[in-house]
């Protein structure tokens, strides 16, 4: 996945959101608007290209002095799919480039 074509379909609002997003993005108390200025600003931190759902990846962005984990892949029909959201924190990432042994 490359993360130019991510913003872009994110600026043209061609995404969908996963229930499962949208309960971790409640949980975490991330708005739609945290969600799209991540991404905006954001990197891809891993590839995962073995993916069973199919190629997706981690992005990691800043909203509001937060750093926000995004996983995305890409739709039947070529929409980014947010799959997850949330901070990272520890047990599981040390800090948000560095996961946990």
């Amino acid at each position: 996945m490359r993360i130019e074509e991510i913003k872009e379909k994110i600026r043209h609002e061609e995404y969908e959101i996963s229930f499962h997003a949208e309960k971790e993005r409640y949980a975490e108390d991330i708005t739609i608007s945290d969600l799209e200025t991540a991404i905006s600003n954001g990197r891809i931190l891993e590839d995962y290209l073995d993916d069973p759902r199919g190629q997706s990846c981690l992005i990691l962005g800043y909203s509001q002095d937060r750093p926000i984990h995004i996983v995305c892949g890409y739709t039947s029909i070529n929409w980014i799919r947010v799959i997850t959201v949330y901070i990272p924190k520890p047990p599981k990432w040390i800090d948000e480039r560095t996961r946990s042994k």
